[in-house]
Protein backbone atom coordinates (compact mmCIF):
# COMPACT_ATOMS: atom_id res chain seq x y z
CA UNK A 1 0.00 0.00 0.00
CA UNK A 2 1.53 3.45 -0.33
CA UNK A 3 2.55 5.11 2.06
CA UNK A 4 3.60 8.79 3.22
CA UNK A 5 6.10 9.53 6.15
CA UNK A 6 6.76 11.99 8.53
CA UNK A 7 9.20 14.28 7.08
CA UNK A 8 12.05 15.69 9.66
CA UNK A 9 13.65 18.55 8.53
CA UNK A 10 12.97 17.15 5.14
CA UNK A 11 13.73 13.96 5.68
CA UNK A 12 11.65 10.90 5.83
CA UNK A 13 10.82 9.22 8.70
CA UNK A 14 8.04 6.16 8.97
CA UNK A 15 6.31 5.85 12.21
CA UNK A 16 4.74 2.44 13.60
CA UNK A 17 1.38 4.40 14.16
CA UNK A 18 0.07 4.79 11.36
CA UNK A 19 -3.55 5.73 9.92
CA UNK A 20 -5.16 4.51 6.96
CA UNK A 21 -7.18 6.39 4.68
CA UNK A 22 -9.67 4.97 2.36
CA UNK A 23 -11.30 6.32 -1.04
CA UNK A 24 -14.20 8.15 -0.13
CA UNK A 25 -16.37 6.08 -2.72
CA UNK A 26 -15.36 2.55 -2.01
CA UNK A 27 -13.86 3.11 1.00
CA UNK A 28 -11.19 0.81 0.62
CA UNK A 29 -7.70 1.32 1.75
CA UNK A 30 -5.82 3.77 -0.30
CA UNK A 31 -2.88 5.15 1.70
CA UNK A 32 -1.10 4.79 5.02
CA UNK A 33 -0.14 7.50 7.11
CA UNK A 34 3.03 7.89 9.28
CA UNK A 35 1.57 9.80 12.76
CA UNK A 36 4.11 11.67 14.44
CA UNK A 37 3.34 11.81 18.29
CA UNK A 38 3.47 14.84 20.52
CA UNK A 39 7.24 14.08 22.13
CA UNK A 40 8.52 13.42 18.99
CA UNK A 41 7.17 16.75 17.74
CA UNK A 42 8.50 18.63 20.83
CA UNK A 43 12.00 16.74 20.46
CA UNK A 44 12.51 17.76 17.12
CA UNK A 45 11.47 21.95 17.49
CA UNK A 46 14.04 22.06 20.16
CA UNK A 47 16.93 22.93 17.65
CA UNK A 48 14.15 25.12 15.02
CA UNK A 49 16.47 27.81 14.49
CA UNK A 50 18.39 25.58 12.75
CA UNK A 51 16.25 25.70 10.08
CA UNK A 52 15.56 29.51 9.96
CA UNK A 53 19.56 29.49 9.17
CA UNK A 54 19.08 27.19 6.60
CA UNK A 55 16.94 29.92 5.07
CA UNK A 56 18.96 32.71 5.54
CA UNK A 57 21.81 31.78 3.49
CA UNK A 58 19.78 33.10 0.76
CA UNK A 59 18.39 36.43 -0.63
CA UNK A 60 14.60 37.24 -0.97
CA UNK A 61 15.17 37.33 -4.23
CA UNK A 62 16.83 33.85 -4.66
CA UNK A 63 13.74 32.67 -2.84
CA UNK A 64 11.59 34.11 -4.94
CA UNK A 65 13.16 32.28 -8.03
CA UNK A 66 13.10 29.13 -5.94
CA UNK A 67 9.20 29.86 -5.79
CA UNK A 68 8.67 29.95 -9.92
CA UNK A 69 10.86 27.18 -10.35
CA UNK A 70 9.17 25.04 -7.55
CA UNK A 71 5.50 26.29 -9.27
CA UNK A 72 6.59 24.14 -11.97
CA UNK A 73 7.76 21.37 -10.75
CA UNK A 74 4.76 21.40 -8.73
CA UNK A 75 2.28 21.50 -11.77
CA UNK A 76 4.33 19.58 -14.27
CA UNK A 77 6.85 16.97 -12.45
CA UNK A 78 6.87 13.83 -10.93
CA UNK A 79 7.80 13.99 -7.49
CA UNK A 80 8.77 11.56 -4.71
CA UNK A 81 5.68 10.23 -2.51
CA UNK A 82 7.28 8.17 0.51
CA UNK A 83 8.78 5.37 -1.28
CA UNK A 84 7.09 6.16 -4.54
CA UNK A 85 6.61 8.90 -7.25
CA UNK A 86 3.50 11.19 -7.39
CA UNK A 87 2.95 12.15 -11.32
CA UNK A 88 0.92 15.11 -12.06
CA UNK A 89 -2.44 12.88 -12.51
CA UNK A 90 -1.67 10.79 -9.86
CA UNK A 91 -1.96 13.87 -7.31
CA UNK A 92 -5.27 14.72 -9.13
CA UNK A 93 -6.58 11.05 -8.62
CA UNK A 94 -5.43 10.78 -5.26
CA UNK A 95 -6.33 13.80 -3.66
CA UNK A 96 -9.83 13.40 -5.06
CA UNK A 97 -10.14 9.80 -4.14
CA UNK A 98 -9.65 11.04 -0.26
CA UNK A 99 -11.69 14.12 -0.11
CA UNK A 100 -14.12 13.72 -2.79
CA UNK A 101 -13.22 16.56 -5.11
CA UNK A 102 -13.58 15.95 -8.66
CA UNK A 103 -10.93 16.27 -11.05
CA UNK A 104 -11.67 19.71 -12.12
CA UNK A 105 -11.71 21.14 -8.77
CA UNK A 106 -8.35 19.99 -7.98
CA UNK A 107 -6.95 21.13 -11.42
CA UNK A 108 -8.62 24.50 -10.28
CA UNK A 109 -7.00 24.30 -7.14
CA UNK A 110 -3.72 23.12 -8.32
CA UNK A 111 -3.84 26.39 -10.99
CA UNK A 112 -4.29 28.49 -8.07
CA UNK A 113 -1.25 27.11 -5.79
CA UNK A 114 1.08 27.81 -9.00
CA UNK A 115 0.03 31.22 -9.83
CA UNK A 116 1.20 32.36 -6.13
CA UNK A 117 4.02 30.79 -6.61
CA UNK A 118 4.56 32.06 -9.79
CA UNK A 119 3.46 35.42 -8.88
CA UNK A 120 5.77 35.58 -5.89
CA UNK A 121 7.14 38.74 -6.17
CA UNK A 122 3.72 40.58 -6.80
CA UNK A 123 2.68 39.10 -3.43
CA UNK A 124 5.27 39.93 -1.60
CA UNK A 125 4.74 43.23 -3.13
CA UNK A 126 1.33 43.12 -1.99
CA UNK A 127 2.11 42.14 1.77
CA UNK A 128 4.91 44.84 2.25
CA UNK A 129 3.36 47.27 0.67
CA UNK A 130 5.80 47.61 -1.89
CA UNK A 131 8.89 47.18 0.32
CA UNK A 132 12.63 47.44 -0.96
CA UNK A 133 13.02 43.57 0.01
CA UNK A 134 16.79 43.46 0.40
CA UNK A 135 15.76 45.36 3.74
CA UNK A 136 14.88 41.99 4.92
CA UNK A 137 17.81 40.11 3.97
CA UNK A 138 20.55 43.28 5.59
CA UNK A 139 17.56 43.48 8.13
CA UNK A 140 17.66 47.51 8.03
CA UNK A 141 18.13 49.76 4.83
CA UNK A 142 16.23 53.07 3.73
CA UNK A 143 12.81 53.20 1.67
CA UNK A 144 11.02 56.21 0.53
CA UNK A 145 13.77 58.29 2.07
CA UNK A 146 12.97 56.68 6.03
CA UNK A 147 15.42 54.33 7.54
CA UNK A 148 13.28 51.25 8.07
CA UNK A 149 14.40 47.98 10.52
CA UNK A 150 12.79 44.42 10.70
CA UNK A 151 12.99 41.13 12.59
CA UNK A 152 11.30 37.88 12.67
CA UNK A 153 8.98 37.46 15.35
CA UNK A 154 9.73 33.34 15.13
CA UNK A 155 12.09 31.11 13.70
CA UNK A 156 9.31 28.91 12.43
CA UNK A 157 5.51 28.87 11.02
CA UNK A 158 3.55 26.24 12.44
CA UNK A 159 0.54 25.74 10.85
CA UNK A 160 -2.39 23.33 11.13
CA UNK A 161 -3.82 22.62 7.62
CA UNK A 162 -7.49 22.02 6.37
CA UNK A 163 -9.35 19.02 4.14
CA UNK A 164 -11.39 21.16 2.09
CA UNK A 165 -9.65 22.46 -0.24
CA UNK A 166 -6.43 22.60 -1.48
CA UNK A 167 -6.92 26.25 -2.52
CA UNK A 168 -5.75 27.46 0.56
CA UNK A 169 -2.05 26.26 0.26
CA UNK A 170 -1.73 29.58 -1.53
CA UNK A 171 -1.96 30.99 1.79
CA UNK A 172 1.44 29.78 3.46
CA UNK A 173 3.74 29.37 0.47
CA UNK A 174 5.01 33.20 0.97
CA UNK A 175 6.58 32.23 4.03
CA UNK A 176 9.68 30.31 2.32
CA UNK A 177 10.59 33.35 0.40
CA UNK A 178 10.45 35.37 3.70
CA UNK A 179 12.92 33.31 5.13
CA UNK A 180 10.67 30.90 7.60
CA UNK A 181 11.02 27.49 8.07
CA UNK A 182 7.67 25.63 7.82
CA UNK A 183 6.19 22.98 10.08
CA UNK A 184 3.29 21.25 8.19
CA UNK A 185 0.08 19.43 10.09
CA UNK A 186 -1.84 18.28 6.76
CA UNK A 187 -5.80 17.95 7.22
CA UNK A 188 -6.78 14.23 7.46
CA UNK A 189 -7.96 13.36 4.25
CA UNK A 190 -5.34 15.83 1.97
CA UNK A 191 -2.07 14.87 3.14
CA UNK A 192 -1.66 15.23 -1.05
CA UNK A 193 -1.00 19.40 -1.17
CA UNK A 194 1.76 20.10 1.52
CA UNK A 195 3.91 16.77 0.84
CA UNK A 196 3.92 17.67 -2.89
CA UNK A 197 4.64 21.47 -2.57
CA UNK A 198 7.53 20.46 -0.02
CA UNK A 199 9.25 18.12 -2.64
CA UNK A 200 8.57 20.89 -4.96
CA UNK A 201 10.31 23.31 -3.22
CA UNK A 202 13.27 21.14 -2.44
CA UNK A 203 13.65 20.07 -6.02
CA UNK A 204 14.09 24.25 -6.71
CA UNK A 205 17.03 24.25 -4.21
CA UNK A 206 15.03 24.90 -1.27
CA UNK A 207 17.32 23.30 1.93
CA UNK A 208 15.28 20.54 3.18
CA UNK A 209 15.52 21.28 6.38
CA UNK A 210 13.19 23.82 6.39
CA UNK A 211 10.15 21.76 6.26
CA UNK A 212 8.89 19.48 9.38
CA UNK A 213 5.67 17.62 8.05
CA UNK A 214 3.72 16.04 10.71
CA UNK A 215 0.27 14.22 9.98
CA UNK A 216 -0.86 13.98 13.80
CA UNK A 217 -3.63 13.65 16.06
CA UNK A 218 -5.27 17.12 17.87
CA UNK A 219 -3.09 16.72 20.44
CA UNK A 220 0.44 16.80 18.12
CA UNK A 221 -1.64 19.74 16.17
CA UNK A 222 -1.56 21.52 19.75
CA UNK A 223 2.39 21.04 20.25
CA UNK A 224 3.10 22.45 16.82
CA UNK A 225 1.63 25.53 17.92
CA UNK A 226 2.45 25.61 21.24
CA UNK A 227 6.49 25.32 20.46
CA UNK A 228 6.39 27.11 16.79
CA UNK A 229 7.20 30.94 17.01
CA UNK A 230 3.90 31.90 14.93
CA UNK A 231 0.93 29.65 14.19
CA UNK A 232 -1.46 29.33 11.40
CA UNK A 233 -5.03 27.68 12.48
CA UNK A 234 -7.72 26.63 9.67
CA UNK A 235 -10.89 25.21 11.20
CA UNK A 236 -14.32 25.64 12.49
CA UNK A 237 -16.11 27.88 15.04
CA UNK A 238 -15.01 25.65 18.05
CA UNK A 239 -11.57 24.72 16.55
CA UNK A 240 -10.34 27.94 15.95
CA UNK A 241 -11.78 29.42 19.22
CA UNK A 242 -9.57 27.99 22.02
CA UNK A 243 -7.05 30.15 19.92
CA UNK A 244 -8.42 33.37 19.97
CA UNK A 245 -6.61 35.00 22.52
CA UNK A 246 -3.48 33.67 21.26
CA UNK A 247 -1.73 36.86 18.93
CA UNK A 248 0.74 34.36 17.75
CA UNK A 249 -1.70 32.38 15.84
CA UNK A 250 -3.45 33.86 13.01
CA UNK A 251 -6.86 32.33 12.76
CA UNK A 252 -8.49 31.12 9.88
CA UNK A 253 -12.14 30.38 10.33
CA UNK A 254 -15.62 30.41 8.58
CA UNK A 255 -15.89 33.50 6.19
CA UNK A 256 -19.45 34.34 6.25
CA UNK A 257 -18.77 35.93 2.85
CA UNK A 258 -21.72 37.89 1.77
CA UNK A 259 -23.01 39.61 -1.40
CA UNK A 260 -24.21 43.35 -0.57
CA UNK A 261 -26.62 45.05 -3.14
CA UNK A 262 -28.06 48.40 -1.95
CA UNK A 263 -30.78 50.45 -3.37
CA UNK A 264 -29.00 52.63 -6.00
CA UNK A 265 -28.53 48.93 -7.43
CA UNK A 266 -30.69 47.03 -6.57
CA UNK A 267 -33.66 47.36 -9.14
CA UNK A 268 -30.98 46.34 -11.54
CA UNK A 269 -30.49 42.88 -10.10
CA UNK A 270 -30.86 40.59 -12.24
CA UNK A 271 -27.50 42.38 -13.83
CA UNK A 272 -25.89 40.50 -11.09
CA UNK A 273 -27.19 37.16 -11.16
CA UNK A 274 -23.65 35.50 -12.61
CA UNK A 275 -21.59 37.48 -10.23
CA UNK A 276 -24.42 35.88 -7.00
CA UNK A 277 -24.60 32.59 -8.77
CA UNK A 278 -20.26 32.57 -9.37
CA UNK A 279 -19.79 33.29 -5.54
CA UNK A 280 -22.11 30.90 -4.09
CA UNK A 281 -21.08 28.12 -6.63
CA UNK A 282 -17.51 28.38 -7.49
CA UNK A 283 -15.26 25.51 -5.91
CA UNK A 284 -18.06 23.67 -5.41
CA UNK A 285 -18.85 25.93 -2.02
CA UNK A 286 -16.17 24.78 -0.43
CA UNK A 287 -14.37 27.92 0.61
CA UNK A 288 -14.47 30.43 3.20
CA UNK A 289 -14.53 32.97 0.00
CA UNK A 290 -18.07 31.67 -1.41
CA UNK A 291 -20.86 33.40 -0.56
CA UNK A 292 -22.98 32.22 1.56
CA UNK A 293 -25.20 35.80 2.11
CA UNK A 294 -27.13 37.50 -0.02
CA UNK A 295 -28.10 40.40 1.66
CA UNK A 296 -30.27 42.94 -0.22
CA UNK A 297 -32.05 46.05 0.47
CA UNK A 298 -35.49 44.77 -1.43
CA UNK A 299 -36.50 42.25 -4.25
CA UNK A 300 -35.15 39.67 -2.09
CA UNK A 301 -38.25 37.28 -3.02
CA UNK A 302 -37.26 37.47 -6.97
CA UNK A 303 -33.69 37.00 -6.42
CA UNK A 304 -34.09 33.99 -3.94
CA UNK A 305 -36.68 32.26 -6.76
CA UNK A 306 -34.20 33.41 -9.37
CA UNK A 307 -30.87 31.71 -7.62
CA UNK A 308 -33.04 28.76 -6.53
CA UNK A 309 -33.73 28.38 -10.26
CA UNK A 310 -30.39 28.44 -11.31
CA UNK A 311 -28.95 26.47 -8.64
CA UNK A 312 -31.42 23.75 -8.87
CA UNK A 313 -29.90 22.38 -12.52
CA UNK A 314 -26.53 21.76 -10.56
CA UNK A 315 -26.78 17.75 -9.91
CA UNK A 316 -24.18 15.21 -9.36
CA UNK A 317 -21.91 13.85 -11.66
CA UNK A 318 -18.50 11.30 -11.96
CA UNK A 319 -15.22 12.36 -10.56
CA UNK A 320 -13.53 12.64 -13.84
CA UNK A 321 -16.36 14.56 -15.70
CA UNK A 322 -15.03 18.41 -16.58
CA UNK A 323 -18.63 19.73 -15.68
CA UNK A 324 -18.63 18.68 -12.03
CA UNK A 325 -19.78 21.58 -9.96
CA UNK A 326 -19.99 20.13 -6.95
CA UNK A 327 -18.29 17.43 -4.62
CA UNK A 328 -19.42 14.60 -2.33
CA UNK A 329 -18.98 14.39 1.38
CA UNK A 330 -16.03 11.75 2.55
CA UNK A 331 -17.83 11.14 5.24
CA UNK A 332 -21.94 10.77 4.27
CA UNK A 333 -22.44 11.09 8.43
CA UNK A 334 -21.06 14.56 7.76
CA UNK A 335 -23.39 15.40 4.82
CA UNK A 336 -26.49 14.18 7.02
CA UNK A 337 -25.48 16.53 10.29
CA UNK A 338 -25.73 19.25 8.17
CA UNK A 339 -28.70 18.65 6.37
CA UNK A 340 -30.18 18.09 9.46
CA UNK A 341 -29.09 21.51 11.12
CA UNK A 342 -30.39 23.16 7.82
CA UNK A 343 -34.12 21.68 8.63
CA UNK A 344 -34.08 22.66 11.94
CA UNK A 345 -33.53 26.35 11.17
CA UNK A 346 -36.29 25.95 8.61
CA UNK A 347 -38.59 24.83 11.61
CA UNK A 348 -38.16 27.98 12.75
CA UNK A 349 -40.43 30.86 11.63
CA UNK A 350 -39.50 33.01 9.12
CA UNK A 351 -37.22 30.60 6.52
CA UNK A 352 -38.00 29.17 3.56
CA UNK A 353 -35.75 26.85 1.37
CA UNK A 354 -37.07 28.14 -2.17
CA UNK A 355 -34.86 25.61 -4.00
CA UNK A 356 -36.97 22.60 -2.62
CA UNK A 357 -39.49 23.89 -5.19
CA UNK A 358 -37.23 23.87 -8.29
CA UNK A 359 -35.86 20.43 -7.67
CA UNK A 360 -37.45 16.85 -7.83
CA UNK A 361 -35.06 15.36 -5.45
CA UNK A 362 -34.27 16.01 -1.61
CA UNK A 363 -31.35 18.23 -0.55
CA UNK A 364 -29.25 14.85 0.26
CA UNK A 365 -28.69 12.86 -2.48
CA UNK A 366 -26.50 9.44 -3.49
CA UNK A 367 -24.58 9.42 -6.61
CA UNK A 368 -22.37 6.08 -7.16
CA UNK A 369 -22.94 4.92 -3.32
CA UNK A 370 -21.29 8.95 -2.76
CA UNK A 371 -23.34 11.33 -0.48
CA UNK A 372 -24.05 14.79 -1.90
CA UNK A 373 -25.93 18.12 -0.51
CA UNK A 374 -27.26 19.74 -3.42
CA UNK A 375 -27.04 23.70 -3.78
CA UNK A 376 -29.53 25.10 -1.29
CA UNK A 377 -30.86 28.89 -1.16
CA UNK A 378 -32.76 29.91 1.62
CA UNK A 379 -34.55 32.81 2.04
CA UNK A 380 -34.73 34.44 5.57
CA UNK A 381 -37.28 37.55 6.88
CA UNK A 382 -35.09 38.89 9.23
CA UNK A 383 -31.44 38.95 9.46
CA UNK A 384 -31.92 37.72 13.11
CA UNK A 385 -32.91 34.28 11.72
CA UNK A 386 -30.83 31.13 12.76
CA UNK A 387 -29.83 30.32 9.05
CA UNK A 388 -29.05 34.16 7.93
CA UNK A 389 -25.81 34.04 8.77
CA UNK A 390 -24.51 30.49 8.21
CA UNK A 391 -22.24 28.37 6.55
CA UNK A 392 -21.91 24.91 5.00
CA UNK A 393 -19.50 22.94 3.23
CA UNK A 394 -21.39 22.98 -0.18
CA UNK A 395 -23.67 25.97 -1.95
CA UNK A 396 -25.23 27.40 0.52
CA UNK A 397 -26.44 30.89 0.74
CA UNK A 398 -29.20 32.34 2.69
CA UNK A 399 -31.19 35.81 0.97
CA UNK A 400 -31.59 37.95 3.27
CA UNK A 401 -33.26 41.75 3.60
CA UNK A 402 -31.68 44.59 5.49
CA UNK A 403 -32.08 47.93 5.82
CA UNK A 404 -29.06 50.12 3.75
CA UNK A 405 -28.63 52.07 7.43
CA UNK A 406 -27.93 48.50 8.99
CA UNK A 407 -24.82 48.31 6.64
CA UNK A 408 -22.40 46.86 7.64
CA UNK A 409 -23.11 46.60 11.24
CA UNK A 410 -26.16 43.71 10.60
CA UNK A 411 -23.42 42.10 8.58
CA UNK A 412 -21.79 40.88 11.67
CA UNK A 413 -17.96 40.02 11.23
CA UNK A 414 -17.32 39.14 7.31
CA UNK A 415 -14.59 37.91 5.22
CA UNK A 416 -15.40 39.10 1.65
CA UNK A 417 -18.25 41.47 1.22
CA UNK A 418 -18.76 42.25 -2.12
CA UNK A 419 -20.93 45.23 -2.36
CA UNK A 420 -22.72 46.46 -4.99
CA UNK A 421 -23.44 50.18 -5.01
CA UNK A 422 -22.27 53.40 -6.05
CA UNK A 423 -23.10 55.04 -2.64
CA UNK A 424 -20.23 56.75 -1.44
CA UNK A 425 -21.87 56.89 2.15
CA UNK A 426 -22.22 53.50 2.21
CA UNK A 427 -19.06 52.76 0.84
CA UNK A 428 -17.27 55.07 3.41
CA UNK A 429 -18.72 53.10 6.30
CA UNK A 430 -17.92 50.11 4.37
CA UNK A 431 -14.39 50.92 4.28
CA UNK A 432 -13.60 52.60 8.19
CA UNK A 433 -15.49 48.95 9.36
CA UNK A 434 -13.37 46.53 11.25
CA UNK A 435 -15.87 44.14 10.22
CA UNK A 436 -14.77 43.48 6.55
CA UNK A 437 -12.01 41.64 6.18
CA UNK A 438 -11.80 41.89 2.33
CA UNK A 439 -14.00 44.54 0.22
CA UNK A 440 -15.21 44.71 -3.17
CA UNK A 441 -16.98 47.58 -4.64
CA UNK A 442 -19.18 46.62 -7.84
CA UNK A 443 -19.90 43.41 -9.66
CA UNK A 444 -16.80 41.31 -8.25
CA UNK A 445 -17.36 38.04 -7.27
CA UNK A 446 -16.72 36.64 -3.58
CA UNK A 447 -14.08 34.31 -4.99
CA UNK A 448 -12.11 36.61 -6.92
CA UNK A 449 -8.22 37.63 -5.85
CA UNK A 450 -5.46 39.96 -6.58
CA UNK A 451 -2.35 38.57 -6.08
CA UNK A 452 -1.22 41.91 -4.77
CA UNK A 453 -3.33 42.04 -1.89
CA UNK A 454 -3.54 39.83 1.59
CA UNK A 455 -5.92 37.47 1.95
CA UNK A 456 -7.24 36.89 5.30
CA UNK A 457 -4.71 38.96 7.78
CA UNK A 458 -1.37 39.87 6.43
CA UNK A 459 1.49 36.97 6.33
CA UNK A 460 4.46 39.19 6.32
CA UNK A 461 3.43 41.52 9.44
CA UNK A 462 2.08 37.91 10.95
CA UNK A 463 5.85 37.03 10.62
CA UNK A 464 7.92 40.42 11.07
CA UNK A 465 7.73 43.12 13.66
CA UNK A 466 9.05 46.92 12.82
CA UNK A 467 11.70 48.00 15.12
CA UNK A 468 12.92 51.55 15.86
CA UNK A 469 16.04 52.29 13.89
CA UNK A 470 18.51 55.11 13.43
CA UNK A 471 21.81 55.09 12.88
CA UNK A 472 24.45 58.02 13.51
CA UNK A 473 26.28 60.12 10.73
CA UNK A 474 29.89 58.89 10.46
Amino acid sequence: MLHIPILRKGAPYKSLDVVTIPHHRTRQPLVEISQANAGLIRRDLLPQHQSKQALQKFSTQELIAMSARAAEYFLNDSLPLGDCVQSPQDYVEQLSATTGMPFVFVRKNRQKIFAALTEMQSVLDGLTRGLDLQILDSGAGTHAGHSLSFYPRGDTLGIVLPSNSPGVHSLWVPAIALKTALVLKPGAAEPWTPYRLIQAFIKAGVPREAFYYYPTSHVGASEILRNTGRGMMFGDVAAVGKYKNDSRIELHGPGYSKVVIADDCINDWEKYLDVMVTSILENGGRSCLNASGIWVTSHAEEIAEALAERLASVVPRDADDEQAQIAPFADGNVAERISAMIDAGLADDGATEVTAKFRNTERLATHQGCTYLLPTVVRCDSPEHTLANKEFLFPFASVVNVKQDEIPERLGKTLVVTAITKDEKLIERLVSSPLVDRLNIGAIPTMQIGWDQPHEGNLFEHLYARRAFQRASA
